[in-house]
C-alpha cells in the first residue's frame, strides 16, 4: 500500500481512538507490529485556535513512524488552516475524519454529518489537499443509515479530490458500534476507485485480518481489538506469514506490557495526567488471569506509580509461586 512516500505490503494499522491512542499506546503498539498508527482525532477549530489540549494530541514521536495526524471539523477554511498548522508537527500524513458517530460532533456538521453533505464533503477535502505539502487520506463510514449507503460515490469523488487513500469503517452512522460490520462494500468500493483502500470494523482476530485482505483491501485498520488485544498486531502478521497462531501472552509478559504502558503514559502525560485514565486499560492487560479480582480493586485505589508497579509485580511472584512444580 503506497501513500505519499509510505510502501508497505499489506499494513495492519491501529485506528485513531478518542481517548485511546495517545502517544503511549501508538508507541506500545508500534512496538507490537502495527505498521501505521494515528492519533486521536482532533478538532480542526481547537488547532487553529492553538487549544494547548489540542496540540498535545498531534505531538508525534520518531518511534511511531509511519503516523498520521487525524483532523475533524465541518468548515474548510478552518480544516485548510488545521492541516497548515498540523504539517509543521511532522507526520507522515494528514487524514480527515468524514465518520464519528457521536451525537455532539454531528450536530455540529463534522464527522459523519458529512455524509448527509457530500459537496460540503468534498470542499473539506479538496481544501485541505490543497492547504499541505503532505498525502491527505479520508476515513468515513457506508454512509447515515441503511436507506442511504454512499460508499461507491464517496470513495470516487475523495479520489478526484485528491485524497491518496480511504479507510472505510463497514458501518453506518446510525449503526454506531452496534451490529454487524458490512464488508462486502469493500470489494465494491475497491473495483470503483484506484486509490489505496482500508478496511476496518469488526477485525478481533488474525483470521479477520486475512479474510479483509482476501476481499482486496490494500490494508486493515484494527480499532476496539487493540485495546483488549494490543498483540493483536503481532499475531496477525505472524499468522499472515506462517499460517500459524502465535501463543497467547503469559502472565509475565501482559504485566510487563502493562508497566511499559503505563510507563509511557506517565512519561508522555505526567503523573496526573495519566495514572487515572490508565485504569481502563487494567481490565484488557488482566483478561482471564485468575485471581485477579483483588489486584484490580486495588489498582483502581492507588495514585502513585512506584506503589501500582509494586502492587502488579507482588502479584506476578505470588502467581508464580502459586504454579505447581512440573520437576520429579
Amino acid at each position: 500500500m503506497k501513500i505519499g512516500t509510505i510502501d508497505i505490503d499489506k499494513p495492519v494499522i491501529l485506528a485513531p481512538m478518542e481517548d485511546v491512542t495517545d502517544t503511549a499506546f501508538r508507541t506500545i503498539c508500534k512496538r507490537l507490529g502495527a505498521d501505521i498508527v494515528y492519533t486521536e482525532f482532533t478538532s480542526s477549530e481547537a488547532i487553529i485556535r492553538d487549544i494547548p489540549q489540542a496540540l498535545r494530541k498531534i505531538r508525534i514521536t520518531e518511534e511511531e513512524r509511519p503516523v498520521a495526524i487525524q483532523l475533524f471539523g465541518g468548515v474548510e477554511d478552518s480544516m485548510a488552516e488545521a492541516a497548515r498548522r498540523a504539517e509543521s508537527f511532522g507526520p507522515d500524513f494528514i487524514d480527515i475524519n468524514c465518520g464519528c458517530w457521536v451525537r455532539n460532533l454531528v450536530a455540529n456538521g463534522q464527522g459523519a454529518a458529512l455524509l448527509k453533505d457530500l459537496p460540503r464533503f468534498e470542499r473539506i477535502v479538496r481544501s485541505t489537499v490543497r492547504a499541505t505539502r503532505l498525502p491527505v487520506t479520508v476515513k468515513t463510514r457506508l454512509g447515515w443509515d441503511a436507506g442511504t449507503i454512499v460508499i461507491e460515490d464517496v470513495a470516487r469523488m475523495v479520489e478526484a479530490a485528491g485524497a491518496q487513500a480511504i479507510a472505510i469503517h463497514c458501518r453506518t452512522r446510525t449503526q454506531a458500534h452496534t451490529g454487524k460490520a458490512d464488508w462486502q462494500w469493500l470489494e465494491k468500493v475497491k473495483k470503483a476507485i484506484t486509490i489505496p483502500v482500508i478496511g476496518n470494523g469488526d477485525v478481533a482476530t488474525p483470521e479477520d485480518v486475512e479474510r479483509m485482505f482476501a476481499l482486496g483491501c490494500d490494508g486493515v485498520m484494527i480499532g476496539r481489538a487493540a485495546i483488549a488485544n494490543p498483540w493483536l498486531f503481532r499475531q496477525a502478521k505472524h499468522y499472515l506469514a506462517t499460517g500459524r497462531h502465535l501463543p497467547q501472552p503469559g502472565l509475565q509478559e501482559r504485566i510487563e506490557l502493562c508497566v511499559e504502558h503505563l510507563k509511557l503514559s506517565v512519561h508522555y502525560n505526567g503523573l496526573r495526567n495519566a495514572v487515572i485514565p490508565f485504569r481502563k486499560y487494567y481490565v484488557a492487560y488482566l483478561k482471564g488471569v485468575p485471581h485477579v479480582q483483588k489486584l484490580r480493586q486495588e489498582l483502581m485505589r492507588l495514585v502513585d506509580l512506584d506503589q501500582i508497579i509494586d502492587c502488579l509485580q507482588q502479584f506476578l511472584a505470588q502467581e508464580a509461586r502459586n504454579i505447581p512444580s512440573t520437576s520429579g
